[in-house]
């Protein structure tokens, strides 16, 4: 009994494909979201509280640390 090669095995299927594309897009989506996020409601509260550009810079670098922390919680497979 001989196994046939058809070729297929060094090529990605196209549901896989998608799959990883996917998964790239949703990275730049999570990262830009939650940074942009951190910098919105650390410009509304630095005029909410006149503390202006403190709580922006706090809250931006909590948005990318979140971003950060996304990272690793994507399902490896």
């Amino acid at each position: 009994m001989s196994i046939q090669n058809d070729g297929n095995e060094q090529r990605p299927k196209k549901n896989e494909m998608m799959r990883m594309l996917t998964y790239f897009s949703q990275i730049g989506v999570t990262i830009g979201t939650t940074i942009l996020i951190g910098v919105f409601m650390g410009k509304y509260l630095d005029n909410l509280f006149g503390t202006s550009p403190w709580l922006l810079l706090v809250f931006s670098l909590l948005g990318a640390g979140a971003a950060l922390k996304s990272l690793f919680y994507f399902p490896k497979e």
